[in-house]
């Protein structure tokens, strides 16, 4: 039994990371007031940046690596901070926009590399008769870190101001499209450094479609968490619980796999659900979504 229990835990664990850090990132964009649905292909391009820097001699750097996904999932989200707060178009378009252009052209860019062995990969800690990633460990402390920073910080406030009420915000000199594009450009740095888990430490290869929808179960686990950091972190071990559940009842079973391949999805809607049905969607901050335009009301 207690092997059981450890080997669920360090898998809940293992897929929890990249849902938490991927998570921890829409919480930033949309703190600020920016909606970002583009969260999976933003992982998949910070995936592919990583593996093909650490792919590219036995000698690599894979830290280089790890930043390289963050700057390139940063650079992604860049696009939708013009679109949508320079030029103000549509969040909710623009994000699923983004969403195809990172996961078709992390698909189209990474064909060279599948099939190539990764020289070196992040080597696993163990803590407490756990295995676990340098990335868990980093997730779960900026979880604990972005909580204390949105709460208990003077910038951190004034983040949280621009998302709730952006023109008392730029009354008192806020710029708020620089928050804005600043939250928007960490958030996606934040997605690209779970893109990076996935192809440096989870399963040390390309592939194509290797963020397998996490990205869309990230963006529903902002309203599932009400926006909150450290609610995230046993929202990720939920879903990474879940998808542990899904791998051990394949195969044993009268249940078609497609069903289990399909639960964390439809446990996502019946969440959102719930959370509507609760009024949890009401905690979304009061500006979300909407573009400032200085002077409108």
């Amino acid at each position: 039994m207690d092997n059981v229990l450890t080997e669920a835990l360090v898998r809940a664990l293992a897929v929890g990371t990249p849902l938490l850090l991927a998570c921890l990132g829409a919480i930033l964009n949309e703190r600020a007031g920016v909606v970002n649905l583009g969260v999976e292909g933003l992982m998949a391009v910070g995936a592919l940046a990583a593996f093909a820097v650490a792919a590219s001699s036995p000698d690599a750097n894979l830290w280089l690596a790890v930043g390289a996904s963050m700057l390139a999932g940063a650079a992604l989200a860049l696009l939708h901070a013009v679109a949508t707060i320079t030029l103000r178009a549509n969040q909710f378009v623009s994000g699923l926009a983004l969403a195809l252009i990172g996961t078709g052209a992390a698909g189209l860019l990474g064909k060279r590399f599948e099939g190539l062995p990764l020289f070196n990969k992040v080597a696993d800690l163990s803590m407490g008769g756990l295995t676990v990633s340098p990335f868990t460990v980093a997730a779960l402390l900026l979880a604990g870190a972005m909580a204390f920073w949105l709460g208990a910080t003077r910038s951190g406030l004034t983040l949280r101001s621009v998302g709730e009420n952006p023109a008392a915000a730029d009354v008192l000199g806020v710029n708020v499209g620089l928050i804005r594009v600043l939250a928007v450009m960490g958030g996606g740095a934040l997605a690209g450094l779970a893109g990076a888990f996935l192809s440096l430490s989870y399963r040390s290869s390309w592939a194509d479609n290797m963020t397998a929808g996490l990205g869309w179960i990230a963006v529903a686990l902002v309203i599932f968490v009400g926006w909150r950091p450290l609610r995230a972190i046993a929202g990720a071990l939920f879903f990474g619980f879940l998808y542990y559940l899904q791998f051990r009842l394949q195969g044993n079973s009268p249940i078609p796999t497609e069903v289990f391949s399909a639960m964390p999805f439809i446990l996502v809607l019946v969440v959102l659900a719930l959370a509507g049905v609760r009024g949890q969607a009401g905690n979304a901050p009061a500006a979300l979504g909407r573009a400032y335009v200085r002077g409108e009301r």
